[in-house]
C-alpha cells in the first residue's frame, strides 16, 4: 500500500506572511519569461522542469512554491517532499495573488488605485 504525502497549502492571501522570513524561501515556478515580467518580491526562479535543482536549497528552510494556477507547485510539492524538505504549495497560483507585494518589470506596471 503506498502511502499519500499530505501537501501542506495556503491561499495566494497568505503568500505575505512568509515574505522576508528568515526560514522561508520563496520560489516562483513559472518560467523565466513570466518570472520576468512579474513576480512576488524576495522570489527566487526555477522554473517547474528544473525543480531537480532545489536539490541545492537548504534543507533547513520552508519552501513556498507558487506557480500560475496552483497545479505545477502541488507536483513540485510532492517532489520536494520526497526529497527531504518541507514546503507549502500556495492553491491557485500567483493568478489569485491580490497583495501589494508583486514585483513589475520596467514595461508592466500595476494599475495604480
Amino acid at each position: 500500500m503506498r502511502m499519500m504525502l499530505s501537501i501542506d497549502t495556503i491561499s495566494a492571501e497568505e503568500l505575505d506572511v512568509y515574505l522576508g522570513k528568515q526560514d522561508a524561501i520563496i520560489i516562483d515556478l513559472r518560467d523565466v519569461e513570466e518570472y520576468e515580467i512579474s513576480h512576488l518580491k524576495t522570489a527566487i526562479n526555477i522554473p517547474y522542469r528544473e525543480i531537480q535543482k532545489c536539490r541545492r536549497l537548504p534543507k533547513g528552510k520552508l519552501l513556498v512554491l507558487y506557480c500560475s494556477r496552483g497545479s505545477s507547485s502541488l507536483f513540485a510539492a510532492r517532489e520536494l517532499m520526497k526529497m527531504g524538505y518541507r514546503v507549502k504549495s500556495v492553491v491557485g497560483g500567483i493568478r489569485c495573488y491580490k497583495g501589494s507585494n508583486l514585483y513589475f518589470s520596467n514595461g508592466h506596471s500595476k494599475i495604480k488605485k
